[in-house]
């Protein structure tokens, strides 16, 4: 398995990020199972709306030319 250079990742979720969401919200933390089906849950949530996300951000760089380097 690579490692995953840190200052190439944009955005990520750690396990525990997860963990600690669950005993906040449902008082306990989450099996190895309902682990996995949050992980899917998550991708699927996260790229059912990256290609707005992108579109978003790329019309926003484009409208501000301050972002243009002389």
């Amino acid at each position: 398995m690579d490692t995953i250079n840190k200052e190439d990742v944009i955005f990520y979720i750690l396990k525990e990020t997860i963990l600690d969401e669950a005993m906040l919200k449902i008082g306990r933390y989450l099996t190895e199972e309902e682990l996995d089906i949050a992980k899917d849950g998550l991708e699927w949530g996260l790229m059912t709306g990256i290609d707005t996300v992108y579109d978003t951000i790329l019309f926003e760089m484009i409208q501000n030319k301050s972002y243009e380097k002389d």
